[in-house]
């Protein structure tokens, strides 16, 4: 079946466009953002966080959660990072493509459009992010891409390529905290080669972890539903938050599965883009135990 992409009502508002193969669904409004509210097989439960109390909602003047997938700027810096949008964008489509482009930011300068290319079968979504500076003057920064993820799955992400010693002595990537970051957290899961994050309604505690690996990419297990994300860094570019080309954060409401670009100094009238590779798996009986050789089962056939 080919893709097709049509205009339809979702959670109150009226101007939203459904991107299917009939296998899998996308939703994007084109009321507030640019945001991707909805991924999910089609019938199927949605992987994203929906805050329903603001769902169908706009024009309000500070920047809102609603959920879904959005685009932001790195490093984070209030209030730059959070400039609302929660404004109308334009939608453009052409043939298995939809883009939608928000106005320019009054508070940044930037002009911000996610575009969604959904493959004619199966679940791959190409998401290619653009940030385009507006100003008569360089800016400086990164593209930070940020999916909230509904409650009660498990993000999980992978570290580089394990070695031994001493025959590997040079470190190999950054492990990175924040103030708030707990390593007692019972919410972890460390193993050799990944580590879990699960999210929990019933703890409302804030947490968060980066790290940087050349192949970027983050999953979440949400039921017998498996989405995946990967991204394509550079090892030589600067990377924000301490080098950091992965995030994840949760409290009680969701989980945060967050990929970033390089620092980067754009042009007047120039602009960066980041792209993201998506799917959607189904996994018959969950996984066995939180382990190396589980996990490996699970996602290496899935992983670029």
């Amino acid at each position: 079946m080919a893709t097709t992409i049509e205009k339809t009502a979702w959670g109150g508002w009226p101007n939203c466009w459904r991107i299917t193969n009939g296998e899998v669904e996308l939703i994007v409004t084109s009321d507030v953002g640019p945001r991707i509210m909805r991924y999910g097989f089609v019938g199927g439960q949605n992987l994203f966080k929906e805050y329903t109390d603001q769902l169908g909602k706009s024009g309000e003047p500070e920047w809102q959660l609603r959920g879904g997938h959005r685009i932001w700027l790195a490093p984070e810096h209030f209030p730059r990072t959070y400039a609302p949008d929660n404004e109308p964008v334009q939608v453009f489509v052409e043939g298995s493509t939809l883009r939608a482009v928000q106005p320019v930011e009054p508070s940044t300068g930037i002009q911000k459009e996610i575009e969604v290319t959904l493959e004619p079968s199966g679940s791959k979504v190409i998401v290619r992010h653009t940030l385009r500076n507006t100003l008569a003057w360089d800016l400086e920064f990164a593209a930070w891409a940020l999916t909230m993820m509904a409650q009660n799955g498990h993000g999980i992400t992978g570290f580089p390529p394990r070695g031994t010693h001493p025959e590997m002595l040079e470190p190999t990537n950054p492990l990175i905290m924040w103030a708030f970051t707990d390593l007692r957290d019972e919410r972890y899961t460390f193993l050799e080669k990944y580590f879990v994050l699960r999210q929990d309604p019933a703890n409302a505690k804030p947490t968060k972890l980066g790290h940087f690996n050349e192949k970027t990419w983050g999953a979440y297990l949400l039921g017998p539903d498996l989405f995946i994300k990967q991204v394509s860094a550079e090892k030589a570019k600067p990377y924000p938050d301490m080098g950091c080309s992965y995030e994840t954060f949760t409290r009680h409401d969701m989980l945060e599965i967050e990929t970033l670009g390089p620092v980067t100094k754009v042009a007047p009238g120039a602009a960066i883009e980041h792209i993201e590779r998506w799917s959607l798996s189904k996994v018959a009986g969950g996984v066995p135990e939180w382990s190396d050789a589980a996990l490996d089962n699970l996602l290496l056939p899935l992983l670029d």
